[in-house]
């Protein structure tokens, strides 16, 4: 297939679900150990595989065997989700070890608990990736070759974990205050380690599918593959690639089946390929074809979340702060604990969800926000998940008395590690 002029479409799909809190009162501290709501979890993620994961995942394995070499897609897929798929949903493990084995289909590695480890605990940031890049091998057999942080959370002073890594594709959004003139439909170096290359999310295109497909009062509505295709086409001729990253369950769950969102992607994809002018590549293969237009340099934190893509989503706040910085009191030890139970409950704690949902921002993204928070309020969310930690810690340092010397040991060699990593991205947010 003549490829040389054809541009690139770059599809990211983030697949992620937390293992959701009980309600954990003040009087359950210290007597049980039960944090996480079951039930609740089982039920969102039965859900959501039926409305989304399951045909979405039909859809592209179509997609695949109709086009073949011209249509290909990344996953992100989190270690806590793959998680509830073995213990709630085994055979959608199955669907997306099928999509992997056509060749068309790659998964980037990310932090396990799809945590904000990266912003202050880089030894421990570190130990998550490597974490899910075991899982990803063991369920999926896919090995990564590019990094997407928790929601695509990227600056400068955080690059150097994915070289020390050795990973050279990084994905992250396209910020305007990072951007400013600049188009997000290029590939960049980073300004510090050039040999690392930056995908960009083009926010806009992405969010006019993930967010506003079934907004009636949009002015855009509805929402067809001729007029998205025709934005597509409308776009700078030098521009080599348009990064679509999104959530996969705007594919049936955020955008409801009813909407007609399938019927909408499979026309988008069916129509770009056949216009002669696009082809879907993976990110590794975009990052491997497409040459950097120059270097970009990000000195505060940008992500994907909310209007200001920044990290105000998740530590915007007092409450927040406070909640981040209890549960990370505990990473000396956590780094390298021995106890199984201890361990899971960390990596479960650690998803940002946990802190989104406390967030009190009061643009529209916030009410987006309570969409999908199982608490009425971001304070009670606070107090729900400080209960939780309360306990959890009281555990960590029993577990400290017990295996005193053991300890000091380790936290010996966590100290060491961390010191031989370069101060640059030692700093804290």
């Amino acid at each position: 297939m003549n490829t040389k002029h054809k541009r690139t479409i770059c599809l990211f799909f983030q697949v992620h679900q937390p293992f959701r809190l009980r309600v954990y009162r003040f009087f359950n501290i210290g007597d049980e150990h039960d944090y996480f709501d079951d039930s609740r979890n089982r039920h969102i993620l039965k859900r959501v595989v039926h409305n989304s994961y399951l045909p979405a995942n039909d859809l592209l394995m179509k997609c695949i065997k109709e086009f073949g070499p011209a249509f290909k897609i990344t996953f992100g897929i989190s270690g806590t989700v793959l998680e509830q798929f073995e213990k709630y949903t085994p055979w959608v493990i199955e669907s997306f070890r099928k999509l992997y084995y056509t060749g068309n289909v790659e998964f980037v590695a990310e932090s396990y608990p799809y945590s904000l480890a990266m912003l202050s605990h880089p030894a421990e940031y570190i130990r998550q990736v490597k974490e899910h890049e075991k899982i990803l091998e063991r369920l999926i057999g896919s090995k990564p070759q590019a990094l997407a942080n928790t929601n695509l959370l990227y600056s400068d002073k955080l690059a150097g974990i994915a070289r020390d890594m050795q990973f050279k594709t990084i994905l992250t959004e396209g910020a305007n205050q990072v951007l400013g003139w600049q188009s997000p439909n290029y590939i960049y170096s980073c300004s510090r380690y050039p040999e690392i290359k930056l995908l960009l999310r083009h926010h806009q295109l992405s969010d006019d599918i993930g967010y506003r497909f079934s907004m009636r009062d949009w002015n855009e509505w509805p929402l067809t593959a001729e007029k998205y295709i025709s934005w597509l086409d409308g776009l700078d001729k030098k521009e080599e690639i348009v990064n679509l990253f999104m959530d996969y369950s705007t594919l049936g769950e955020h955008q409801a089946n009813r909407t007609g969102i399938l019927n909408f992607f499979n026309a988008f994809v069916k129509q770009a390929i056949k216009s002669g002018k696009w082809i879907f590549r993976n990110v590794t293969e975009a990052a491997h074809t497409i040459d950097p237009i120059s270097i970009l340099s990000v000195p505060e934190e940008i992500s994907w979340a909310d209007q200001e893509h920044n990290l105000t989503a998740w530590l915007g706040n007092e409450l927040q702060k406070e909640a981040f910085s209890n549960l990370y009191s505990a990473a000396p030890v956590m780094n390298h604990c021995v106890d199984k139970q201890l361990q899971n409950d960390w990596n479960k704690l650690q998803a940002c969800d946990h802190f989104y949902y406390m967030s009190t921002k009061g643009l529209n993204d916030g009410v987006i926000q309570g969409v999908f928070s199982p608490y009425s309020s971001p304070y009670e969310a606070f107090v729900n998940y400080m209960n939780v930690i309360s306990d959890f810690l009281m555990r960590v340092d029993e577990y400290t008395t017990r295996n005193a010397i053991t300890v000091i040991q380790q936290d010996l060699k966590y100290q060491e590690a961390e010191a031989k990593l370069e101060p640059l991205y030692l700093e804290s947010f």
